[in-house]
């Protein structure tokens, strides 16, 4: 049986990761907003005051989980890359007044973003029924999280530039057309772009054979099963 201990353990994992998530849903939809409206983010306090509020709670949520963990050392050796993208990098830059080119300013914006991504996958894989399915569960979601925020970044950085890119939904289509390998009529030309298209270009190559593994052994698993 599950002692009331392991029970109460796993509730507020649960409760923590949950945080996690409708954090950065509202920070997904927050910088969605600017991207599309064209805000230049620093200059919006709201954003700023918000994102400084996520990281203190990403951060709170390290912590906790490192106090609850049996092997102390052992979690914050595999999670220190949380930590890492729970600290308001983007606050710091502008409390210090460091200068920082526009590029590299808007991908350190999307940190705290790629901790919400991990703790998506995580809960994915928690509800999932077996290890394949939390394995395909979870590269799916890195893969979605990873498409969607490179086309934010292509369509921010291209918009005005590229004359090719007129709308978010054609920076989407050139995300997924990347991802995919399949090629697309849109080149990117800015910096930015080209970096997050070598990304999505990568991350394609890499989970998509990982996919055809998980699915393969799937169907073999189904076949060599008795009825």
């Amino acid at each position: 049986m599950v002692s009331y201990v392991q029970r109460h353990s796993r509730l507020i994992y649960s409760m923590l990761n949950w945080m996690v998530l409708l954090l950065s849903a509202g920070l997904i939809i927050y910088l969605s907003a600017d991207a599309l409206r064209g805000v230049v983010f620093l200059h919006d306090s709201g954003y700023m005051t918000f994102q400084l509020w996520v990281c203190a709670a990403f951060a709170a949520d390290f912590f906790i989980e490192l106090y609850m963990s049996h092997d102390r050392w052992k979690y914050a050796l595999h999670r220190s890359l949380f930590l890492l993208l729970s600290v308001p990098w983007l606050n710091i830059i502008g409390w210090m007044g460091i200068t920082v080119p526009a590029d590299t300013l808007y991908f350190v914006r999307l940190l705290p973003l790629a901790r919400g991504a991990l703790a998506m996958a995580i809960v994915v894989g928690y509800v999932s029924a077996n290890r394949l399915t939390n394995i395909f569960a979870s590269y799916t979601v890195v893969l979605i999280a990873i498409v969607y925020f490179g086309s934010l970044i292509f369509f921010e950085r291209e918009q005005g530039i590229n004359p090719d890119v007129h709308n978010y939904m054609q920076a989407l289509w050139w995300a997924c057309s990347d991802a995919t390998t399949t090629g697309c009529t849109i080149y990117p030309v800015t910096p930015a772009g080209k970096i997050v298209g070598a990304v999505l270009a990568v991350m394609g190559m890499v989970m998509f054979p990982l996919f055809t593994v998980v699915i393969t052994s799937a169907v073999r698993a189904r076949i060599s099963s008795p009825d």
